[in-house]
């Protein structure tokens, strides 16, 4: 008998907006981008939530708002 346990990690871009200041690295713009994930354990959906990253349009680093 073989058990599979099927978890699975489902990230989209919900939205981007133009964020204010630069890219310390480059000086490039940096953009707001709403990130929604979702884990799902044998295609039912377990974990939601919504995240803000931030990221340059430049050199595409993701940065840390502190």
């Amino acid at each position: 008998m073989c058990l599979v346990f099927v978890c699975d990690e489902d990230e989209r871009v919900i939205s981007r907006q133009v964020a204010p200041g630069a890219c310390p690295y480059c000086g490039g713009m940096v953009q707001a981008m709403d990130v929604e994930s979702q884990w799902r354990f044998c295609f039912l959906p377990l974990y939601f939530k919504t995240k803000r990253r931030h990221y340059c349009s430049l050199c595409n680093r993701r940065l840390v708002v502190h």
